[in-house]
């Protein structure tokens, strides 16, 4: 299938071929029909399978009728609104739109928190057809009377699952009562939560379901690979995984934005271009790193869930899990940031003691066992050793030539004498109350005191 047989405007195909784009995703080639049909839309999509073009290219498509070069900003009211969880994400989707709209005289703009209201209020009295939102900031502007919402007949609500995740449902709801009843809502989500279900029992009519792959399922392209080993030394693994993998660029996920900062100022003092994206930092601040990323400045991206959640980064092959997070669903959006469109993709997950149930829930979700691995150098302390490995461990440092040398020491000297063998004791006994040296085989000591 092409998109030249899926029924989209002139104007919006031309843009689609000129970007490159020959055929359409599983998503888009179910979605985009029945959008342009006019049908309310229920669509389960994960990330990374194209989801964004599977809206705005029938969006656009549809309003092409209201197209027009008028001066006037009565002219240009918003008819359709596009919701998203974040900053980043809305920035993203209005760049979709950009792009797609190229051949249309069809006014877009953007409204999110973090920047001065300002440009975004002169954008929106200029007048928009498409208007691309996250909820807190377009509830200031509707308070301000900076924007009507009364023509409006198209409702986006991407990423939907994380917008009521992120507390939003309340807001989302206002914003709803403030909408033409008559008018086509697409709600797009990772998961059908009740939540979900709720929300589109209240406002969709009769919608039709859209799937294209099992809720809370992983891509089949992407290797996932769990690794135990102690909290204290995740940061050390992380480095060794980076070089052992000849990792050129990665995305590493923490819980909170404290451990992000910290863990990008320590990838730093190890040399590593790295930089942290969080909420607290200013939306300029992240813009800018998130640009650096995408040009090769930036080895590592330590984010956090929300900061990178709609993340379209091209060609990334690997993404780590350096906390495993406390939503086994988390877990499925940030591995789909790498495995996409197609290309293979690697899931790193460094998994400390405390953190098993984690590992479990998400096992419980994917329907899928991710055995533990381990490195030798990074034997975690709460696994125990094979034998074999524990020799290994006490006489010197894993992977050199003195560690070889050591064992083979050890396979080699004649078996030591057990607890209840009284004559060695009786001897240490006698010699230690004299206060006479003990000797110790070179091969036991430390390296430092060889």
């Amino acid at each position: 299938m092409t998109f030249a047989e899926l029924g989209l405007s002139p104007e919006v195909l031309k843009a689609v071929e000129e970007l490159g784009y020959a055929s359409p995703t599983p998503i888009q080639a179910k979605a985009i029909p029945v959008v342009l049909g006019g049908s309310d839309v229920l669509a389960a999509a994960q990330t990374g399978t194209g989801k964004t073009a599977a809206f705005t290219l029938p969006l656009l498509s549809r309003l092409r009728a209201h197209a027009n070069n008028s001066a006037s900003p009565a002219m240009h009211p918003v008819r359709a609104l596009i919701l998203t969880p974040t900053r980043e994400l809305a920035d993203q989707v209005s760049a979709s739109v950009a792009q797609y709209n190229k051949y249309l005289p069809l006014r877009s703009a953007v409204v999110f928190g973090g920047v001065a209201m300002d440009p975004q209020k002169e954008a929106l009295r200029r007048g928009v057809e498409v208007l691309v939102a996250t909820p807190g900031r377009l509830l200031d502007h509707i308070e301000q009377k900076n924007v009507m919402l009364n023509r409006v007949e198209m409702l986006i609500l991407d990423e939907a699952d994380r917008m009521l995740d992120m507390g939003f449902a309340q807001d989302i709801r206002r914003i709803m009562s403030l909408l033409p009843a008559n008018r086509q809502t697409l709600l797009f989500s990772a998961t059908f939560a009740p939540e979900i279900k709720r929300l589109a029992a209240d406002f969709m009519r009769e919608p039709e379901l859209v799937e294209v792959a099992r809720q809370n399922a992983t891509s089949e392209n992407i290797e996932q690979v769990v690794y135990a080993v102690d909290a204290a030394r995740k940061r050390h693994l992380l480095v060794h995984l980076l070089q052992a993998r000849s990792i050129a660029q990665v995305i590493v996920f923490c819980r909170t934005r404290q451990g992000a900062e910290q863990l990008s100022r320590e990838l730093k003092r190890d040399g590593l271009a790295a930089e942290a994206i969080h909420g607290d930092k200013a939306q300029s601040q992240r813009l800018e790193t998130l640009s650096a990323f995408k040009d090769g400045q930036v080895r590592v991206l330590v984010a956090t869930d929300v900061a990178a959640r709609g993340l379209d980064i091209e060609e990334l092959p690997f993404v780590v899990n350096f906390e495993l997070p406390n939503s086994p669903e988390d877990y499925v959006h940030r591995i789909g940031r790498t495995g996409r469109a197609g290309s293979k993709g690697v899931a790193l997950s460094l998994m400390g003691e405390d953190e098993q149930r984690q590992l479990e829930a998400i096992e419980t979700l994917i329907k899928q066992k991710l055995p533990p691995q381990t490195e030798r150098r990074f034997w975690p302390s709460w696994m125990p050793r094979p034998e074999r490995e524990r020799e290994v461990a006490a006489s010197a440092p894993v992977d050199t030539v003195s560690s070889k040398r050591a064992l083979a020491a050890l396979s080699a000297a004649p078996t030591r004498s057990t607890p209840s063998t009284p004559a060695p004791l009786r001897r240490f006994s006698h010699a230690a109350l004299r206060g006479e040296p003990r000797e110790i085989p070179a091969l036991l000591l430390p390296p430092r005191y060889r």
